[in-house]
């Protein structure tokens, strides 16, 4: 910090005055501090920023969502295929492959406010397009529209551990980081409960019209909201930096980073490249339950369109309170891998108990499992962008999360294509069942990832050169 400047400081837990260089007065007590104890300070706006950006995340989420929940109604409205529909939620997949690298670029080199920013414009333009799009001849209108808005996915998920690292101290940062996940499931989960209730299968051609225009111009609405909300308050970063790790990226030269060297190096990274895959085959299940949801249900429970977006609502609820809990914990306990680990073989156990029991035919069975399914799966996305933060400490969070996240489009892809062809083969049990299969590939390869967690130890090299260096007096 600056001369004359008032902040916090970590180590005596109270509000300090920096009077020079090397002195810090904190309430009586003048300390001296050394060159690498670094001044850093919360900023109460820190909960603002990252209140807007998870608006911003869950209209995105909630418009991937609302053409997949009812996807038998909008194949009859538009007479299309089930490839057709599903194509609708995978084009949020096939755009984030391509895009993802000058995205990542332009997060390391113009900041997080313009990507933010960008991504928002992205989310209302395509939000409006699809307005346009409420009649039986438009349906490469509603695609148009849907791919636009699959772009400003890619300024989205690479954000939340960016933003944390940037805002939130280093004992709130995980869960700041599951907080911004949140968003992006409480979108999901609205994507599951609204659709079924404003566009009901009726048989009447001009009424599903009028219903499905009205869930546009409300998805419209909303996104405009945020995109003026974006523009006015949502900022690039504090002018102190909130964390000592954090203070030390700052002091890094530009000069000194590159960011093709940081691609490669994250490239030669082992544990970081383990984590990629294991992140994309369990991120790329729930796409793939998420996308199919509603033939699932359907296929057994015919005519429950409203229940399956309840089970869908009920598998993103729990699993936001799987991510909130597990952010939590990492902040208390650093015990990543465990909790990784841990969390990956209970989204295993719960993926095998929603499989065995979804042609029980006893939804209150399916709404238990699915939740417990929900609780680990969904949880486990926080897990992985905080995991990876450490295993690539000083590299970009942006850097890292689009990586992770480029695995789980990809293979939402295949799982999604795969699952739904042995479903039209071979019924849901045999699809579910393909899933589970790498599930338990993922559990066996995240058993193999060593934890080398370099944010902490940069954290704690500080304070420990800071305790046995720096000395404190009284001053009377």
């Amino acid at each position: 910090g600056s001369a004359g400047e008032l902040g916090y400081d970590h180590h005596l837990g109270s509000s300090c005055w920096v009077g020079g260089p090397s002195q810090v007065s904190c309430h009586g007590v003048k300390r001296v501090h050394t060159q690498e104890e670094l001044f850093t300070r919360l900023y109460k706006r820190r909960w603002v920023m990252l209140f807007i950006f998870s608006a911003y995340s869950m209209s995105n989420a909630f418009m991937w969502l609302q053409y997949g929940i009812i996807s038998n109604i909008f194949m009859r409205f538009y007479s299309i295929g089930t490839l057709a529909i599903d194509w609708l939620s995978m084009i949020y997949f096939l755009t984030y492959i391509p895009l993802i690298l000058p995205v990542m670029w332009l997060l390391d080199n113009r900041g997080i406010r313009d990507v933010v920013v960008v991504g928002s414009a992205y989310n209302c333009i395509g939000a409006w397009i699809k307005t346009g799009s409420a009649d039986p001849s438009m349906f490469a209108l509603t695609f148009f529209g849907q791919f636009v808005c699959s772009v400003a996915t890619v300024y989205i998920l690479g954000i939340p551990s960016r933003l944390a690292s940037l805002w939130f101290g280093q004992q709130e940062v995980s869960t700041a980081c599951s907080i911004g996940v949140l968003g992006n499931q409480l979108g999901i989960a609205i994507g599951f409960l609204v659709p079924p209730i404003l566009v009901p299968n009726v048989d009447d051609m001009d009424e599903l019209a009028h219903h499905i225009s009205i869930m546009f111009y409300i998805s419209a609405g909303m996104a405009t909201a945020i995109l003026v909300l974006v523009v006015i308050v949502f900022q690039e970063k504090p002018e102190i930096p909130p964390s000592q790790a954090q203070a030390q990226a700052r002091n890094m030269q530009p000069d000194e980073y590159s960011y093709t060297a940081s691609i490669l190096s994250l490239l030669r990274n082992k544990p970081f490249m383990l984590l990629v895959v294991s992140y994309g085959l369990n991120v790329g299940c729930f796409y793939a339950i998420s996308t199919l949801l509603n033939r699932m249900i359907i296929e057994h429970y015919p005519g429950e369109e409203v229940n399956a977006g309840r089970i869908g609502l009920t598998i993103v609820i729990a699993g936001m309170a799987g991510s909130l809990i597990c952010g939590i914990w990492l902040d208390k306990t650093k015990t990543y891998k465990q909790t990784t680990l841990a969390v990956y073989i209970l989204s295993l156990t719960g993926m095998l108990a929603y499989t065995f029991t979804l042609n029980l035919g006893h939804l209150w069975v399916v709404f238990v499992t699915a939740g417990v399914l929900g609780f680990f799966m969904t949880g486990y996305l926080p897990l992985g962008f905080e995991y990876a933060v450490e295993l690539t400490y000083p590299e970009s969070e942006g850097t890292s999360s689009g990586l992770l996240n480029c695995s789980a489009q990809i293979f939402g892809i295949i799982f999604t294509i795969a699952q739904g062809k042995i479903m039209d083969y071979w019924g849901t049990l045999a699809g579910n069942i393909f899933l589970c299969i790498f599930l338990l590939i993922g559990t066996v390869v995240t058993g193999f990832i060593k934890s080398d967690l370099r944010r902490q130890k940069a954290n704690q090299q500080v304070e420990v050169q800071t305790v046995s260096v720096s000395t404190t007096v009284c001053v009377t």
